[in-house]
């Protein structure tokens, strides 16, 4: 069955339209909840977090009603990490956790994200089954009543709960004590928590982005736009400046001259560490097919291997767990340590980095430019006429497989379909900027032709 709802993360899309409307989220939390009746004694027990869009006012009330009307119980902790939802569902033996957040979207958009009794995000056959439901009528002809209703509870200590699993990440020996650290909540679900992460750990803190009002999530702030924080890192002298998204499961961090440090670049310094420490389980590293081909040559040079998947975390965490890795993430900023967390989390990524950082006692700049030798690469994407199987696309591919014949081994090409936007998008790598670039060009022209 071709999934219809779900993407890549979820369900993401313009808040109270399409398929992302409070009907939709009713039924959805009715049917996880229909699914967990099915196998457990107990009455179910289901955690919802959100983030701060206005929105989110319109569907954590309508997925909460969906879960009581199957006989569940829901315990909502208001705005939230998307990591903390995991967390919670785990520590509070709950049967699953639903995110209400479209991550990095602009305020306009929302989005639902589903964790499993053990933390992880729901895999593409449990989300296919939960479309089948949805679609049904087994929904309106069982449902409990009387006593047999849920209810719904207010999780008022959620936060701290939150905060002291993440410093337990942290290593004992180690405080921030003496760093100055600009933190951009990006006005989204961490806007609390992540000053006081770094604020209780010893680090004097700069937040920006923690004053959200349901549209400005995301807006010219945090990971989608590190510029921001650059300029705080840059005004307030800081050693580093942590950008998350809006859900903040992600990471970009800003070194003390104000430049980016991506998600590539975190997870070469990380992974060689490990390496070097006899850490990295199976000395392998799981990152996607958009992470530079210079962070593959690094891994490879410090005596390692790199395994790639499709894009997203959750192919990124589904291969680490099938394949008994510990480390993953993707060049976007989703770090996943599964020693300390099931899914990817900015805050615990960030205190990794910190930690290294003050272990070598470098600044952030120098560690990062020796990590690795990034290798030209270019993105480009454009909404199409319709949206059709790459393999229904023979020119298309025709004009990828000359490409990769002029680049050989010192290059690559990726084309796919956006998961979460109508978009096709092409990746050219190779070592010169103008050849990559017109590659790219070339590719992307082709398929507009051929859709058109």
């Amino acid at each position: 069955m071709a999934r219809k709802l779900f993407g890549t993360d979820g369900i993401r899309g313009l808040a109270n339209a399409g398929h992302m409307t409070p009907e939709i989220a009713f039924r959805i939390g009715a049917a996880i909840t229909y699914q967990i009746r099915k196998r457990v004694k107990h009455a179910p027990r289901i955690v919802i977090g959100k983030d701060t869009r206005r929105s989110g006012y319109l569907f954590e009330p309508a997925m909460s009603a969906g879960v009581i009307c199957q006989g569940g119980y829901v315990s909502l902790t208001g705005p939230l990490p998307t990591p903390a939802i995991a967390h919670l569902t785990t520590s509070m033996r709950a049967d699953a956790g639903v995110v209400i957040s479209a991550s990095h979207n602009p305020f306009h958009d929302n989005g639902i994200k589903l964790f499993g009794a053990d933390g992880f995000k729901l895999p593409d056959e449990a989300e296919e089954e939960l479309e089948a439901l949805i679609a049904g009528d087994a929904l309106d002809s069982s449902r409990p009543t009387g006593r047999n209703l849920g209810r719904a509870v207010r999780l008022e200590d959620a936060p701290g709960r939150y905060t002291e699993f993440v410093k337990q990440s942290f290593p004992d020996e180690l405080t921030l004590d003496g760093l100055r650290i600009v933190v951009d909540a990006a006005h989204g679900a961490a806007y609390k928590v992540a000053p006081l992460v770094f604020f209780e750990l010893g680090a004097e803190v700069f937040p920006i982005g923690v004053r959200p009002n349901g549209y400005n999530i995301n807006k010219s702030c945090g990971a989608v736009h590190p510029e921001a924080c650059a300029r705080e890192v840059l005004k307030r002298k800081a050693h580093l400046g942590i950008t998350l998204d809006g859900d903040a499961d992600r990471v970009i961090v800003i070194d003390e001259r104000g430049q980016k440090v991506d998600g590539d670049v975190v997870m070469a310094l990380c992974a060689t560490r490990m390496l070097r420490e006899k850490t990295l389980r199976k000395k392998t590293l799981v990152t996607t097919i958009m992470s530079n081909l210079g962070l593959e040559r690094a891994i490879t040079a410090a005596g390692g291997k790199l395994v790639r998947t499709a894009v997203g975390d959750r192919y990124v965490v589904e291969a680490m767990r099938k394949r008994g890795f510990n480390f993953g993430g993707e060049q976007s900023g989703h770090m996943v340590f599964l020693d300390h967390a099931s899914t990817g989390d900015g805050l615990v990524a960030a205190l990794q980095l910190l930690a290294l950082v003050l272990r070598e006692e470098r600044p952030l700049s120098e560690l990062a430019s020796a990590a690795m030798q990034r290798v030209p690469q270019i993105l480009v994407n454009a909404n199409l006429t319709q949206r059709r199987p790459l393999k229904q696309m023979p020119a298309t591919m025709k004009a990828v497989g000359q490409v990769e014949k002029k680049l050989g081994a010192k290059g690559r090409v990726v084309i796919r379909w956006s998961g979460t936007e109508p978009k096709l998008r092409v990746m050219v790598e190779g070592d010169d900027d103008k050849k990559i670039e017109a590659y790219a060009n070339d590719i992307l022209e082709t398929a507009r032709r051929e859709l058109a």
